[in-house]
């Protein structure tokens, strides 16, 4: 029996087969659900890679921090471990002692750079998706601790005030801390020191004043007046160059007399302090003669702050290397200081910091000279070496005529404006100014502080505060710096 195919059929099936196919290519349905699950990938992906970029960010937030002090304990002149251990070893506290890729030390008599490369790999958990199984994390850091050259001008106040509150001997404590401090053997030859003590006026010394045009009347001191133009700069004219300078009076203006009158010189508290160890001192690296002076201090008279700071700029001027070269106690290595000003447009350029330490326990007065009229002559300057001005005015002289025998030199208030000229000369020359209130009152404070570089440098103590300040001051010029 012969079975024959149904053809017909067989056609209809692949035509339904077809229909369906087309069908189902123009049905829609379920096609976002296929898009969704990509764009769910995508985002857990790139959600991840965001995981692991923080995971980087710790990772190397961590590393550098080890770094940072590592390098910092490191670069420490006072550090006497060896620097690539003291690195190591703070990698190795941390867990991280194989992290480490180099440590390098550059160092010399002043100076000590230690720079420290560090890295890890961290394996990636979502990354590796793309190809990438793992990150590097990077540390670099680098410290220098640079004693730079450094000239510095110690004002200190030595009035009479001074001697209340044990006042003196705090100051003697202080400053003979911060000279031990900064004179150290690791920078000889790099940092100078003068000392300019302080009172109703600066006696600097016969060595200098003969170096310059003063019109000198005595020889029983060498204090300088100034004229108030002379606050508007940084300067004191050396030789004969222009209008000469008025040799200060010596004299005392006090109201008691001991009764003791040999010839010359009786009086015991005179207005320009006289003694060997009141002058002031150039240039000097010696930290024990030094503090043998300032040991020496007596409280004496009362406060000229303004001329204190004169000197004390002037010491810092580069016009100041012609006393330096001629003095007998400027050492050698010193003679050509001061160094030049840094250039305006440069002024981080300098490689010596210029600074001075400012220091009072009190505020300017007035001070008063004698009428000129009587300190004429030879018979009239000795007379005024043996009586105190105002001890003789109460008993000799009319009060309605001592306007003719006291004349005011500066009043309180202008001698505050004379500092604040001489202050802002200095900081135009970017000469860092430090200054110290010691136990004064709120006007005094105030015009510290604006003579002060900014009001972080200027400090307002009492008592042993002191040497708080000037420690303080010390550790700031030697400290460290993060270069990178």
């Amino acid at each position: 029996m012969t079975m024959k195919r149904d053809t017909r059929k067989t056609r209809l099936d692949y035509r339904d087969l077809l229909l369906l196919s087309r069908s189902f290519a123009k049905q829609e349905d379920g096609s976002i659900t296929i898009f969704a699950c990509f764009m769910i990938f995508c985002m857990v992906l790139i959600g991840g890679i965001g995981v692991d970029m923080m995971r980087h960010e710790m990772e190397r937030t961590r590393i550098q921090a080890v770094s940072d002090r590592a390098v910092l304990a490191a670069a420490d002149l006072d550090q006497e471990l060896d620097p690539d251990a003291v690195v190591r070893d703070y990698f190795a506290k941390s867990g991280m002692e194989d992290y480490v890729s180099s440590v390098s030390v550059d160092q010399g008599i002043n100076f000590r750079k230690v720079t420290v490369e560090a890295d890890m790999n961290m394996n990636t958990q979502f990354m590796d998706f793309l190809g990438v199984d793992s990150l590097t994390v990077p540390g670099l850091s680098t410290a220098e601790e640079k004693i730079e050259k450094v000239e510095i001008s110690m004002v200190l106040d030595i009035s009479g005030s001074m001697r209340e509150n044990n006042k003196m001997q705090n100051l003697r404590n202080a400053a003979g801390e911060f000279i031990d401090a900064v004179l150290t053997p690791e920078n000889r030859d790099l940092i100078s020191i003068s000392v300019v003590p302080y009172t109703a006026q600066v006696n600097v010394g016969e060595d200098i004043v003969d170096e310059m045009n003063v019109n000198q009347v005595h020889d029983w001191s060498f204090c300088v007046d100034f004229a108030d133009t002379d606050f508007s700069t940084t300067s004191v004219r050396f030789g004969n160059a222009g209008a000469p300078y008025e040799h200060m009076q010596h004299f005392e203006t006090g109201w008691s007399w001991n009764g003791r009158n040999n010839g010359s010189d009786n009086i015991t508290n005179p207005t320009c302090p006289n003694e060997p160890y009141e002058e002031v001192t150039s240039f000097s690296q010696n930290a024990a003669a030094l503090k043998g002076q300032i040991n020496q201090f007596q409280p004496r008279s009362n406060t000229s702050i303004h001329l204190g700071m004169k000197w004390g700029v002037a010491m810092l001027d580069p016009s100041w290397q012609s006393f330096n070269q001629v003095l007998p106690g400027v050492p050698a290595v010193f003679r050509n200081r001061p160094a030049p000003y840094p250039p305006v447009d440069k002024p981080s350029s300098a490689d010596t910091l210029k600074t001075i330490i400012l220091m009072t326990d009190g505020q300017n007065v007035d001070t008063n000279r004698i009428g000129p009229q009587v300190y004429a002559n030879y018979n009239h300057r000795l007379h005024w070496s043996n009586y105190p001005l105002d001890w003789y005015l109460d008993r000799y002289v009319r009060s309605s005529d001592h306007y003719f025998w006291r004349t005011t030199k500066y009043t309180a208030s202008q001698a505050d404006y004379l500092l604040a000229n001489v202050c802002s000369a200095a900081k135009a020359k970017k000469i860092v100014i430090w200054s110290i209130g010691f136990e004064v009152t709120d006007h005094g404070a105030n015009v510290m502080r604006n003579c002060a570089s900014s009001p972080s440098h200027f400090f307002r103590v009492e008592g042993i505060e002191i040497t708080d300040a000037f420690q303080s001051i010390a550790r700031q010029l030697n400290q460290l710096r993060l270069t990178q």
